[in-house]
């Protein structure tokens, strides 16, 4: 299974018109950014993206157009995890027919399964398919449903597509189990940090992150992650503080606090899908002053260029 998967990787938001209808040409326009500004891959619909409030119809049709505006240029990895587990299954072959490099995956949504029933989940998903799989462990979102390092184990052992991991627990006690696990037994295998932790995650292991800040700030995620390759760890440590106020900034009402703070970059991508908010005239104000502060505004690009 031949795919690269290092470095600071955009798992891009979803661009809404103010009707909340998909706006494709918006999203072909924000895929191309996050190439041309230096993403190692592109990822899609993480849940920064909306993607349960998306329907199966629209996720194909936004997948179609990540692999299509790419153009190879990068690896394209297309969430397939839905509500419904033969809904992934489907999204899962239309992203091998569509041409994807791969699929990730997070446990399944809502019950508490066994660890036997999440081998038995990711198995099937993983043998359904020829591409790459990328499992997503993230047990704050699941009521603690989480990959430990045994079924890390006993999925590399199973399936040689098995290539890689979003680990977006937080914890680098649950990074280091699994990172030990793996990389004994895949030394290959790509531990990807679930945003930009990379000062803690890199000498682990990590291979890189998926970005939330990198549709703000792609600059400062790309510094932070060629200062913890090249072990400068005081300008790492300088670098994470800031992308860690940075993430406290956005998981507030995530993601339209992301979605704002985009606007003030002179990106607009529109609102966001109800339930969830979209960022008041008022929010925007205030992630405007705490750009202004950590000085974002002067040495990142505004626009589309």
């Amino acid at each position: 299974m031949s795919i690269k998967l290092k470095g600071v990787m955009q798992s891009t938001v979803t661009p809404l018109k103010e009707d909340f209808s998909a706006d494709l040409p918006t999203f072909e326009r924000l895929v191309e950014f996050h190439v041309r500004t230096g993403a190692t891959a592109i990822a899609w619909p993480h849940h920064k993206a909306e993607s349960l409030n998306l329907t199966i119809a629209e996720r194909k049709l936004f997948a179609e157009a990540a692999v299509k505006v790419t153009a190879g240029r990068v690896p394209v990895s297309i969430h397939v995890s839905a509500l419904a587990v033969e809904d992934t299954m489907e999204l899962a072959r239309h992203a091998q027919k569509t041409g994807a490099d791969a699929i990730l995956a997070i446990t399944p949504y809502f019950w508490n399964p066994s660890s036997d029933a999440l081998y038995d989940y990711f198995v099937r998903l993983g043998t359904s398919i020829d591409l790459p799989l990328i499992a997503y462990n993230s047990p704050s979102y699941l009521s603690g449903v989480e990959i430990t390092g045994e079924l890390t184990r006993r999925l590399i052992e199973r399936l040689p597509n098995f290539v890689g991991m979003k680990e977006a627990s937080f914890n680098s006690e649950k990074f280091l189990e699994i990172s030990r696990v793996a990389l004994t037994l895949r030394p290959d295998f790509a531990l990807i940090a679930g945003v930009e932790f990379l000062a803690p995650s890199v000498p682990l292991g990590g291979a890189g992150s998926y970005s939330s800040a990198g549709a703000i700030c792609p600059n400062l995620c790309a510094r932070l992650y060629d200062a913890c390759v090249a072990g400068d760890w005081p300008l790492a440590r300088a670098l994470q503080y800031k992308l860690a106020r940075l993430w406290d900034l956005f998981r507030d009402q995530y993601p339209s606090s992301l979605k704002g703070g985009m606007v003030i970059m002179g990106r607009p991508v529109g609102p966001t899908r109800p339930p969830l908010p979209t960022a008041s005239k008022e929010r925007q104000s205030y992630i405007r002053t705490q750009l202004e502060e950590l000085g974002i505004l002067d040495t990142e690009p505004h626009g589309w260029q």
